[in-house]
């Protein structure tokens, strides 16, 4: 009788701690029921007033107004992004500290070999935002006037084109390298500080080429003091629909920057949930498609897993293009 009792006792605390264990596993997969609470940090890893800060500012106004509380927008610029994401790792895993991820993400994972963190291992994808799709424009007294021509003069005169760049391991030089590898030509890669610096020497002729981003090209190409002869989205751009796309002449060719928003690592399923919701609707909101699509930003959403195999896909395409390219960083 006694044996029986104690198997009975046993099995009840062994059946009440597997019921309290279940409960603890389904706790980390929601959120709190009063998250947040408290101000939830945005961290952009660029300075304040550029295209990613805008971006983060549009979506934190939507956000804040939905999670009742404020969405507070911090600017952690430097080492090409590496400073702001390694602060949003190390910060705590409950909702209140987000980054902007954004490519240079993907990039430094190759172009930083020795970085103190795994960006894909430390953070949780949460929702991508969009794409921006780049656009490689020429100096119109270059010869070539389509892209086809280009690589034929390029291969024609080895070296003898000039490419600016914004900068070593930046969205617009990676992309300028994988034109290069996958078209097979020489031409010169010369790397200014950003893309504004480049212009000027473009204009002159100085420069040949250069990959733009379209809402910053756009003025010059409308204006006729620039050519556009491919944009590198999968498809032709809305705003561009004369203009091919790159892939149409190198099949699979594409190169876009994009935004989107990462955790660090060990949050809860149900905060990405949550907030992966969140964005999405607010991505539906007419008012801030319109003002994405002004800001040159493309469609985004989805699943969190569906940001996390973007962002693996990312990661391995500039890995090889890197590699090379033969590309350090500065």
């Amino acid at each position: 009788m006694m044996t029986s009792r104690r198997q009975i006792w046993r099995s009840a605390v062994g059946a009440m701690a597997l019921l309290l264990l279940a409960r603890l596993a389904s706790a980390q997969n929601y959120p709190a029921p009063n998250y947040p609470s408290r101000p939830v940090h945005l961290v952009v890893t660029v300075p304040a007033g550029g295209s990613p800060d805008i971006v983060a500012r549009l979506l934190g106004q939507w956000l804040s107004e939905r999670l009742a509380q404020p969405i507070v927008v911090e600017n952690r610029p430097g080492a090409s992004a590496n400073i702001g994401t390694e602060f949003v790792v190390r910060a705590a895993p409950d909702g209140h500290t987000l980054l902007l991820a954004m490519s240079a993400n993907a990039i430094n994972a190759s172009l930083y070999p020795n970085l103190n963190y795994n960006f894909i291992r430390d953070t949780v994808p949460v929702a991508l935002i969009g794409g921006i799709p780049l656009v490689l424009i020429a100096n119109p007294a270059l010869p070539a006037k389509t892209v086809p021509e280009l690589i034929a003069y390029a291969k024609a005169n080895p070296g003898k084109i000039n490419m600016a760049s914004a900068g070593k391991g930046t969205p617009l030089d990676v992309a300028g390298a994988l034109f290069k590898m996958m078209a097979g030509v020489d031409i010169v890669t010369v790397s200014y500080q950003g893309e504004s610096p480049a212009i000027p020497d473009l204009l002159s002729g100085q420069m040949q080429i250069m990959f733009g981003v379209v809402p910053a090209s756009l003025g010059y190409i409308t204006s006729g003091r620039l050519r556009a002869l491919a944009v590198t989205s999968a498809a032709r751009h809305q705003v561009l629909p004369e203009v091919p796309a790159m892939n149409e002449f190198l099949p699979v060719f594409e190169a876009v920057g994009w935004y989107g928003i990462a955790a660090p690592k060990n949050t809860p399923a149900g905060l990405i949930e949550l907030l992966n919701n969140r964005i999405n609707e607010a991505l539906r909101d007419p008012a801030i498609k319109n003002r994405l699509a002004e800001l040159g930003v493309g469609p985004g959403g989805g699943s969190p897993s569906e940001f996390a195999a973007f962002i693996a896909a990312e990661t391995e395409k500039w890995a090889k293009v890197v590699n090379f390219a033969g590309t350090k960083a500065n």
